[in-house]
């Protein structure tokens, strides 16, 4: 990997695709870019979005909430996250986060060291057609690409769950 160069990135810059649980990611940073020292990328989404429950086994993770509401789960506890709230996920700890207010919420979120597989899962993703999308997409694609282990639904889904 190359030595990193000082950058920056105006407010609407970066790669941005569709993420794969709603709302747009936009990479603010890549490994390439920085030399392997971390991956940033600015996130949206609607509410009741996100991620099934999953872990980063060899990067640590960090959520800083720009504007809305996150529930933010870490192992078996719940974070309330609103706007300039943030969260530190060391390596090994599943989680997952869902917007938890009733408007868009943003967030910027870093994995270090870089992840060039992290960055290739939503780069993909986003490459499918939308009748292949969805939570099983979200797990084999995680997996083909070794981009993370996924372990459990979205909070959505164990919500709906839970309110039956």
């Amino acid at each position: 990997m190359a030595v990193a160069q000082p950058f920056g990135i105006a407010p609407e810059g970066g790669r941005s695709v569709e993420s794969p649980v709603g709302g747009r990611i936009t990479f603010k940073a890549g490994a390439q870019e920085t030399g392997g020292a971390l991956t940033v990328i600015e996130a949206t989404a609607m509410p009741g979005e996100g991620p099934p429950l999953h872990v980063h086994v060899d990067r640590d993770e960090t959520i800083y909430v720009l504007e809305g509401r996150y529930c933010v789960r870490l192992g078996d506890r719940d974070v309330d996250a609103p706007a300039g709230a943030f969260v530190f996920i060391p390596r090994g700890v599943p989680h997952t986060w869902q917007n938890s207010g009733d408007a868009m919420a943003r967030f910027i979120a870093t994995l270090a060291p870089a992840d060039v597989r992290f960055e290739r899962f939503f780069l993909r993703y986003a490459e499918l057609p939308a009748h292949e999308r969805g939570t099983e997409a979200f797990a084999r694609l995680a997996q083909e690409l070794e981009a993370m282990d996924v372990l459990g639904p979205p909070l959505a889904a164990e919500n709906a769950r839970s309110t039956r």
